[in-house]
């Protein structure tokens, strides 16, 4: 069982001699995990306005412009996903997992680029999808899929040729019997946020974002070698 306090020595050990990249790299992870489906939701809000001047004759043309919109505003935000945040999401957690190595590079971002590109864009996408799902079903149980799935980048990040099927049983077998330890470590953090957010994200951009994904980088590279003793993965 990893150590909480222990991993995140490790991950300071790890962002000391990759420091400048590991802010640059951790800004970019932020912006994509924090992309999500907000343009869709801005597009909505946004053709909203000035509904109270339109003409009632032309109400129903307008909720159909409205609708053409926010479909091609969620088609738009799906093709980005698959195409550009999910690769770069993979290759970001592909740095963080050399920076406990010790030989990260900013070209790691690309990898998902390289190595697989629209497949690991493809599955990203669906892990997202059965969360947001399990999400609008159960609440709870979706949280714990989100978890159950977290260790797919990390997967991606080292074996991009793998299926679907594969990246979701490895993901959940290393997750067994870790995602509450996973929800601790979580709320671990809660505090940087704060402070975070008391400097308007200065902190969260030079020091908590790197921290944290370096963190739990070092929890799936410890995942993963306990998942090869007990013979759950590759």
């Amino acid at each position: 069982m990893w150590n909480r306090s222990e991993l995140k020595s490790n991950a300071k050990l790890a962002l000391k001699a990759n420091y400048w990249k590991a802010v640059l790299v951790g800004l970019i992870l932020s912006f994509i995990l924090g992309s999500g489906s907000t343009a869709a939701q801005n597009s909505a809000r946004s053709s909203t306005d000035g509904l109270t001047d339109i003409d009632p004759g032309m109400v129903f043309t307008v909720i159909g412009i409205i609708l053409a919109a926010v479909f091609v505003a969620m088609v738009i935000s799906i093709l980005l996903s698959i195409f550009i945040w999910n690769p770069l999401e993979v290759g970001c957690q592909k740095f963080f997992i050399n920076c406990k190595y010790g030989n990260a590079e900013l070209g790691d971002i690309a990898y998902g680029f390289k190595n697989g590109y629209a497949h690991i864009g493809m599955i990203m996408f669906l892990r997202g999808l059965f969360t947001g799902l399990w999400m609008l079903l159960f609440i709870i149980p979706g949280i714990v899929k989100s978890y159950e799935y977290m260790m797919i980048p990390y997967l991606l990040a080292e074996h991009p040729e793998m299926t679907r099927q594969e990246a979701f049983a490895e993901s959940k077998q290393m997750m067994d019997g870790e995602k509450m330890e996973a929800f601790i470590m979580d709320l671990s953090f809660l505090g940087w946020y704060l402070l975070s957010a008391v400097t308007c994200g200065l902190l969260a951009i030079f020091y908590v974002n790197p921290y944290v994904q370096a963190s739990f980088a070092e929890m799936y590279t410890f995942n993963k070698q306990k998942a090869y003793q007990e013979g759950y993965i590759r």
